[in-house]
């Protein structure tokens, strides 16, 4: 057997899959489903309802996945196991929810049990399935049709490529409902505040930036070895030249001294507005984190000068101290 072979034939099957569901959900009727199943989710998040996700089996652990999604996007989403749904924990349940139904064939028995209790809620059921005709469709005010030609399984049995669509159906509706629902960026990281999501997304560059004795500042008209000492005070590899109102003109560097001094022995006595890069690339301190690490990326340099909205040099973040952080 080649393995390797093997391996791409699973993965070619599930892309087939995928292109499937992908030709399904432009057609008309689908089309209407889908558009139809985010409108009713949109809307019950919206009178604070929930949505109540269940299934059977492999199909269940797709829904799992899928509640999780949703929720860390700001629609709440509970899991109801459906076996212990008869045994109180229909309880989760309330008017006005919705439940997402996750079951392949559409014909499991313990998940066809509950659902007589279910809709005698005041609720609505979207059916993701690969069977349209079963009896979970016919409970069903929506249905998501997930069919697949041929499983993944050299057997056809176990449950590979429909999963696969199932989880791509399921994550089209969570990110199509964000989208409709506005969530945005910094909402995104107010439901992730650990991590490196979160740190990425909240840590403006004021939260990271060198300030203080740390951020070493010098007027235009001091020397080269002034800029020396003050650069090694702040134990800092650059230093921010100032003008005559404190707004940044330049920034001199270690390196610039290295490259400096192999032609000129006085460089010393230089004048920094002589021998300083002007115009040197900024941030400012209120801009997120993770656009300072953009630019770190893209120019390819140490030392990045904050400023103000005055122009003024406020602090200084060293690529160095990104790893302490953990935003690179």
């Amino acid at each position: 057997m080649d393995i390797v072979r093997q391996a791409q034939r699973v993965v070619d099957l599930e892309i087939a899959a995928l292109r499937k569901l992908r030709g399904r959900l432009g057609e008309s009727s689908a089309r209407r489903q889908f558009e139809q199943a985010v409108e009713l989710l949109e809307a019950c998040l919206k009178r604070r309802g929930k949505i109540v996700v269940t299934g059977i089996g492999k199909s269940g652990l797709i829904g799992q996945k899928v509640a999780a999604t949703l929720t860390s996007t700001g629609a709440p989403s509970v899991v109801l196991n459906s076996v212990d749904a008869l045994h109180g924990d229909l309880g989760m349940l309330a008017d006005g929810d919705v439940v997402l139904v996750f079951s392949y064939g559409g014909e499991t028995e313990e998940l066809l049990n509950v659902l007589p209790a279910i809709k005698r809620f005041n609720v609505q059921i979207i059916a993701v399935t690969g069977s349209p005709k079963s009896r979970l469709a016919r409970y069903s005010d929506i249905v998501l049709n997930v069919a697949v030609d041929k499983e993944a399984c050299p057997l056809n049995l176990a449950p590979t490529a429909s999963t696969t669509a199932m989880l791509a159906m399921g994550d089209a509706l969570a990110m199509v409902l964000l989208e409709a629902r506005g969530f945005k960026r910094r909402d995104f990281a107010r439901l992730h505040p650990g991590g490196s999501i979160g740190r990425s997304l909240l840590f403006q560059v004021k939260d990271i930036m060198r300030t203080g004795d740390r951020n070493a500042v010098i007027a235009s008209g001091r020397t080269v070895k002034e800029a020396i000492m003050a650069m090694t005070r702040a134990k800092s590899g650059s230093i921010s030249i100032v003008d005559g109102r404190g707004k940044l003109v330049g920034v001199f560097t270690d390196g610039d001294f290295r490259r400096h001094i192999e032609r000129d022995e006085h460089i010393m006595r230089r004048k920094l507005r002589e021998v300083m890069t002007p115009h040197p690339v900024v941030v400012h301190e209120d801009q997120l984190a993770v656009e300072a690490v953009k630019i770190f990326n893209e120019r390819e340099i140490d030392d990045l000068v904050v400023v103000d909205r005055h122009h003024r040099p406020v602090g200084l973040v060293d690529s160095q101290d990104l790893p302490k952080f953990k935003i690179m």
